[in-house]
């Protein structure tokens, strides 16, 4: 079953922690906002700008990452061409979808490299779902090509710290190793050396849709993952907000849902309020009743998952 299409890992994926610090760049702003999983929403966009926006108004030097995923439901001319101008105007990195769009594989499926405990449906739906973006994607080939051009990971010192944003995990641009599901399973000893061989005091990821903070140690020392699931779907039960990773020393100008410290830094999970009843008609539009998004993905959009938020701390 791993080997099928959607849930196999390419090798082009794939990376060694090591690497990662070799990249390192120094990330000089007061704000470090990180948005895994836009999905093609217009609305989360237009509400991630304005936060971006707020922070500026208070004096605050901003850097907003895009880390991956700002594609997905998007699949309309227009739409798609907006979405990805716009993102790439900002700082962004590859998630699965951009690495497909940009380098199309059958073999990959939707590049999720979905686990056993994801139905079979859901995988099948993905791939169509990847196929009918790659057809929007075709005819725009100057967009694939900046999606060519974007890293797999990012490393910054910020604020004093070594901050490894990832897509996926610490081995692979599509890894479930920093998802809920690996914590309860006990995936601790590989997280930890993760930051071992990084050298990273806090790795920020996405991808696998559900939110987390999680605190532990590495080497002796203190280190934190942060997961903001999606910033343009919802994330906790019966709330549609989108949520954003914010790290700073400077005061929050929105609440956060959760927080931890990292050293000088706090390191938040932040609500992005946008237009739902907008969104909905968008989405209605793009993908009706009985179309693959809208078995997958409608039901989350409207009612969220069945997380508490005061299960987000792990």
């Amino acid at each position: 079953m791993s080997g099928q299409p959607g849930r196999s890992c390419p090798l082009g994926y794939r990376y060694r922690p090591e690497q990662l610090a070799d990249t390192a760049e120094r990330w000089p702003e007061d704000v470090l906002l990180v948005a895994g999983g836009l999905y093609g929403n217009p609305f989360a966009l237009d509400a991630l700008e304005a936060m971006a926006a707020a922070e500026r108004a208070r004096g605050h030097r901003v850097r907003l990452l895009f880390n991956g995923d700002f594609n997905w439901f998007n699949a309309e001319p227009e739409l798609f061409r907006d979405i990805n101008r716009r993102v790439l105007s900002h700082d962004a990195m590859l998630g699965n979808i951009e690495f497909e769009l940009a380098n199309p594989s059958d073999a990959a499926g939707c590049g999720c490299s979905y686990p056993a405990f994801i139905d079979q449906g859901v995988v099948e739906r993905s791939n169509r779902i990847m196929r009918r973006l790659q057809q929007e994607a075709a005819q725009t080939p100057e967009i694939g090509e900046h999606l060519a051009a974007l890293k797999r990971w990012r490393f910054g010192i910020f604020g004093g710290l070594n901050i490894l944003v990832v897509h996926g995990d610490g081995d692979s641009l599509a890894g479930w190793g920093l998802s809920r599901e690996a914590f309860a399973a006990g995936n601790h000893p590989q997280v930890s050396e993760w930051f071992d061989r990084s050298g990273a005091d806090v790795i920020v990821s996405s991808h696998t849709c559900l939110p987390l903070l999680w605190s532990g140690e590495a080497g002796g020392r203190p280190c934190l993952v942060a997961n903001n699931g999606s910033a343009g779907m919802a994330n906790l039960a019966g709330d549609p907000r989108g949520l954003v990773v914010r790290i700073s020393s400077k005061t929050a100008i929105y609440d956060s849902v959760a927080r931890c410290s990292a050293g000088p830094v706090t390191v938040e999970l932040v609500p992005l309020a946008f237009d739902v009843d907008r969104w909905l008609a968008l989405f209605d539009q793009l993908w009706p009743k009985g179309s693959e998004a809208a078995l997958s993905y409608r039901q989350r959009i409207v009612n969220g998952p069945s997380l508490e938020p005061n299960r987000l701390v792990l």
